[in-house]
C-alpha cells in the first residue's frame, strides 16, 4: 500500500532533479529536489523553531473542532428540530472560503493562538460532524428496538448502538478533517501571526530563499502525512474488532 506512492514521487524527484540540473534552472525559481533537502537540514533549527507553533496551532484548534464535532452531532441526532434547523447552516458554512475568515479573526481577536484555533476548527468542523450525524443514522434499527424492548432509555440506545455503528463514519470524516487542519493553521498565519511555518515561508519568500519555501511545504505535507497516519493508529486501538471481523470476512 506504500510502495506504489513512494515509487511515484521518486519517479517525480528524480525527473525534478534531472530536469533543474541538465536546464541549468536559476535555484530561486527552481530549486532541485537535493538543494532542498540540503538547505532544509543546514536551516533545520529555524524549521523546527517554526513548526513547533504550527504544530500547537493545529493541535489545539483540532481539538476544539473535535469537541465541537461530537456535541453538534449528538444534538442533531437527538433533536429534529435542531437537524433541520442548523444542518443547512452548517452545509452553507462551507461556501465561505477560510482564506476570507482567517484576516478578520485575527482583526477581532489579534495575533495570539485562539483565532488560528478558530480558523482550524472552521476548516476541519464540518466533515467530523457530517460524517458522525450520518453514522448515528446508520445505526441498525432492529437493535434499536431490542434494547428499547429490554427496557433501555434513549441515552443508552444511543451509546450501546448509535455511538459504536457512527465510528467508522467518525474516522472516515477524521481522516478527512485532519488533512485541512495543517492547513488551516498556516492559513491562519499568513493572515497574521509573529511566528510559524506561514511567517517563515513568506519570510523565506521576500528573500528569495525559494528552496526554503519548498522545505517549509515539505514540512507542512509531513506533518500532514503523519497525522494522517496517527487516524489509522488511532482507529485499530478504538475498534479492534474491525480487524478480526475483516480477517473473517477475507480469510
Amino acid at each position: 500500500m506504500v510502495l506504489p506512492p513512494l515509487l511515484v514521487v521518486t519517479a517525480l524527484l528524480a525527473v525534478w532533479q534531472t530536469y533543474t540540473s541538465a536546464a541549468a534552472v536559476d535555484p530561486t525559481v527552481l530549486p532541485s529536489p537535493w538543494r532542498v533537502l540540503s538547505q532544509g537540514w543546514e536551516n533545520r533549527q529555524d524549521l523546527w523553531d517554526a513548526t513547533l507553533p504550527t504544530l500547537q496551532e493545529t493541535v489545539a484548534g483540532f481539538g476544539m473542532s473535535f469537541v465541537a464535532a461530537w456535541l453538534v452531532a449528538v444534538l442533531l441526532d437527538f433533536s429534529t428540530w435542531a437537524r433541520r434547523g442548523l444542518y443547512p447552516l452548517l452545509v452553507a458554512s462551507q461556501t465561505i472560503p477560510i482564506v476570507a475568515v482567517a484576516p478578520l479573526l485575527i482583526i477581532w481577536f489579534g495575533f495570539g493562538l485562539f483565532p488560528k484555533m478558530l480558523v482550524v476548527t472552521l476548516a476541519t468542523f464540518f466533515p467530523l460532524t457530517a460524517n458522525l450525524a450520518a453514522g448515528f443514522a446508520s445505526a441498525d434499527p432492529e437493535a434499536m428496538r431490542l434494547l428499547r424492548s429490554l427496557g433501555a432509555g434513549r441515552t443508552r440506545t444511543f451509546l450501546m448502538v448509535r455511538v459504536p455503528s457512527a465510528m467508522p463514519y467518525f474516522f472516515a470524516g477524521l481522516r478527512v478533517s485532519i488533512t485541512y487542519a495543517v492547513v488551516g493553521a498556516v492559513f491562519a498565519e499568513y493572515a497574521g501571526a509573529e511566528n510559524g511555518l506561514g511567517i517563515y515561508m513568506q519570510a523565506q519568500k521576500s528573500a528569495f530563499r525559494t528552496d526554503l519555501v519548498f522545505a517549509a511545504v515539505a514540512v507542512t505535507a509531513a506533518l500532514s502525512i503523519a497525522l494522517f497516519a496517527t487516524t489509522y493508529l488511532l482507529q485499530r486501538l478504538a475498534l479492534p474488532w474491525e480487524r478480526a471481523t475483516r480477517r473473517k470476512d477475507h480469510p
